[in-house]
């Protein structure tokens, strides 16, 4: 696909992915990089997680509702597109619908298992979709939806 879009003058498409509660800077840092590592014209496609996978990978439900973390996603000016994952999560689903060129993970994405399933999805698929690890931004005070919490719950304590 990479050679098919570089024929017709577009760039290629990047795929990114996460939860995206409590939108912060660190969020916004890893997608303008994800796009970066497509090189000149990137198209990027982002998959925000469905409130059912992220209950059932961390145990809890996300903050803001599915809609409304797909809706603030797709709104930055650095995203093409942005849209919800399936309710039963397959990478190899993912990769056959998008048909990405390169595949950005976060610095975190082996906490996760993500990292993982991105290799292995590609691996099986057999294609040659670049997987790109995005380092971590910075360590700002505030640079998780964690530490965002965690920060609303002290100076609302008491």
């Amino acid at each position: 696909m990479a050679k098919r879009n570089e024929e017709k003058g577009k760039g290629k498409v990047v795929l990114a992915s996460g939860v995206f509660d409590l939108l912060h800077l660190g969020h916004v840092r890893f997608l303008e990089e994800a796009k970066k590592a497509g090189g000149p014209n990137a198209k990027l496609i982002v998959i925000v997680a469905r409130d059912s996978t992220v209950e059932k990978r961390k145990g809890k439900k996300p903050v803001m509702p599915e809609y409304q973390r797909c809706a603030l996603v797709a709104s930055l000016k650095v995203v093409d597109e942005a849209m919800l994952g399936y309710e039963n999560f397959s990478m190899q689903k993912v990769l056959e619908k998008i048909k990405p060129d390169v595949v950005a993970v976060g610095h975190d994405s082996n906490v996760s298992g993500l990292e993982r399933q991105v290799r292995d999805a590609v691996k099986k698929k057999g294609s040659d979709i670049k997987i790109v690890k995005i380092s971590k931004f910075s360590s700002d005070e505030l640079d998780s939806s964690s530490k965002i919490k965690r920060r609303i719950v002290e100076q609302f304590k008491g």
